[in-house]
């Protein structure tokens, strides 16, 4: 024997199909029923609305960005003090073992190297400190305008990076300001991402990103029409990148005089960090006004319930348990955790 399996609605309308007046009672039945179900509350916890993702990503970025480069100057301002510290003992003769000095300056010249991964990129060889990835300044041989502004006129062709992609042309005239050079040559190279501005020295001054810098110095070079420049095929010409407000490079500990100009170059590099490190300090606390600012007011009144509802559904198995407590958790990781915790 098989039984057919009906839904309660089915059923319903078959017993008021065969008996009417059964029908007329069992109607408001039915329909009240149906309301109810529509009026009933879904089980299914609402999401919790996300709490840090509600801050920005820029200024997220500021905040994390300004965080790296104060952990790496005050690791740089640690080893140099240390270093400083080690070779004013050795210079007073006292007892140190034999090493000691050459083995911190290769630990902060070590350092020193891996300052853009270390800082996020956020501060340059001069400790400049930006959200913006950090550049490379350089100079250019021949590019000042004492010696471009005289001359015919002349189309200079530049290669920046090799290829035909890093091909510009810049268009030189006699009766051009030095605004209007600096301008002209600013308005070619920025599509290959070079700015270009003008020293107090009369010279161009050209800012590239600091990870295209090495392409740039291997490959820069320069084709004229004989009056400013070559005529012929592109020449090479050299770049010379600014120097860095730091060189380790150059400390010697080979003997005491050695040691005396090291400890001058020292006193002076950690001078540098800790001016650096006041400023982004500055950028920091700026940032975590910011945050205080933008972060949505959060009523208290109220919490208590919110939590103790929190707590219901975390004891509850299944997954709409589960989605709640992921939705609250999403974005929140150990770097988040750290960054509100700095601001407090």
């Amino acid at each position: 024997m098989e039984i057919a399996q009906r839904s309660s609605t089915t059923g319903l309308s078959a017993r008021a199909t065969a008996n009417p007046a059964a029908g007329q009672a069992e109607a408001p039945l039915a329909d009240a029923a149906a309301a109810i179900d529509q009026a009933a509350p879904s089980k299914a916890p609402a999401p919790l609305r996300r709490g840090l993702s509600n801050m920005d990503a820029p200024l997220q970025n500021d905040v994390s960005g300004a965080q790296q480069a104060i952990d790496f100057l005050e690791q740089s301002a640690a080893q140099l003090r240390a270093l400083k510290s080690d070779i004013a003992a050795k210079l007073a003769t006292r007892t140190m073992r034999d090493g000691q000095v050459e083995q911190r300056v290769r630990q902060f010249s070590e350092t020193w190297r891996a300052r853009t991964q270390a800082s996020g990129g956020t501060l340059d060889a001069q400790l400049n400190y930006s959200n913006q990835p950090s550049t490379q300044r350089f100079t250019v041989r021949g590019m000042t305008l004492a010696n471009l502004r005289n001359g015919a006129r002349e189309t200079l062709a530049i290669s920046v990076g090799g290829g035909t992609a890093g091909l510009r042309s810049v268009h030189l005239a006699p009766s051009l300001s030095d605004a209007e050079i600096v301008s002209r040559f600013d308005q070619a190279m920025a599509p290959a991402g070079v700015r270009v501005s003008l020293n107090k020295d009369g010279e161009l001054v050209f800012t590239a990103p600091e990870s295209a810098w090495p392409a740039i110095r291997d490959s820069l070079a320069v084709q004229g029409s004989g009056i400013r420049f070559p005529a012929g095929q592109l020449n090479r010409i050299k770049a010379d990148a600014e120097a860095p407000v730091v060189m380790p490079e150059g400390w010697g500990t080979g003997d005491l005089e050695a040691m005396r100009a090291t400890l001058q170059q020292v006193t002076q590099a950690l001078a540098h960090v800790e001016a650096a490190l006041s400023k982004v300090r500055q950028e920091l606390a700026a940032a975590a006004q910011r945050v205080q600012s933008e972060l949505p007011e959060i009523e208290v009144a109220g919490m208590g319930q919110m939590a103790e509802v929190f707590a219901n559904v975390a004891h509850e198995p299944g997954y709409s348990a589960l989605v709640s407590l992921t939705s609250a958790l999403v974005g929140i990781n150990r770097d988040r955790v750290v960054s509100l915790l700095r601001l407090s």
